[in-house]
């Protein structure tokens, strides 16, 4: 079945555009924010055409904060751009493609973790325990993109902070290009998953403060080989 065009029913009230108060940056957050959770809420359907216009009518705004919006989130792999026929949202994962990504996580993540472990200045790691702290204090993922929005974003600056602090540019690079945690997250909420995966973070946090390379490689593979069980545990129940 062909993708469906993201604007053939009448908006979502829920996604109406507030007021984002004084200031172009402000507004182009707020307008980058609100389609970004309808991709990842699927409100936008995953392979659907976008239509800059439809947006901007739809949240009350230009066309221009649209067009930098759609930009961020062709970065963020989230949408692709194609001459001819514009911006469509990115396809799910197939099952095939999720066990190829935390494939290529076991292979990058690790070593980078045991790179950080002994790389990682004072400062990388105090901000890593204030990432594992706040993390504590939100909902994990359930229900829509706006209740569980703060632990992904946590959840990616942790992972991001450990690959930085590695010092190897290349390998931070590489993992940041597999947008692996926006890809999970929009497959939809694992239920449960928030506090095992700050646990598995604790553990990760705890090696590194140690500066023990090799448990601290060992505790990032545990913690992706239960996330990605805990991945297809939810399809398996799902389906």
């Amino acid at each position: 079945m062909p993708p469906r065009d993201a604007f053939g029913s009448a908006p979502a009230p829920e996604h109406g555009l507030p007021d984002a108060g004084p200031g172009r940056q402000m507004l182009s957050e707020s307008v980058y924010e609100h389609i970004k959770a309808m991709v990842m809420d699927h409100e936008i359907a995953p392979g659907a055409r976008v239509s800059i216009d439809g947006l901007a009518r739809r949240l009350g705004v230009s066309p221009t904060p649209v067009r930098e919006a759609l930009a961020r989130l062709e970065s963020d792999g989230l949408v692709v751009k194609r001459s001819l026929s514009g911006y469509r949202a990115t396809e799910l994962l197939t099952r095939e493609a999720l066990e190829e990504l935390f494939e290529m996580r076991m292979l990058l993540e690790p070593p980078a973790t045991a790179f950080a472990a002994s790389h990682a200045d004072d400062a990388q790691l105090d901000a890593m325990e204030r990432i594992v702290d706040e993390m504590q204090a939100h909902p994990g993922p359930t229900g829509r993109y706006a209740t569980y929005r703060d632990f992904a974003a946590l959840d990616q600056r942790f992972h991001a902070a450990i690959t930085q602090a590695a010092r190897r540019p290349l390998l931070a690079d590489a993992v940041d290009r597999l947008h692996s945690h926006l890809h999970v997250f929009r497959l939809g909420s694992v239920p449960g998953a928030g506090e095992p995966t700050v646990v598995e973070h604790e553990r990760i946090l705890r090696a590194m403060l140690r500066r023990d390379s090799g448990r601290a490689a060992e505790a990032m593979t545990e913690h992706l080989t239960r996330s990605l069980e805990r991945q297809r545990r939810s399809h398996r129940e799902g389906s």
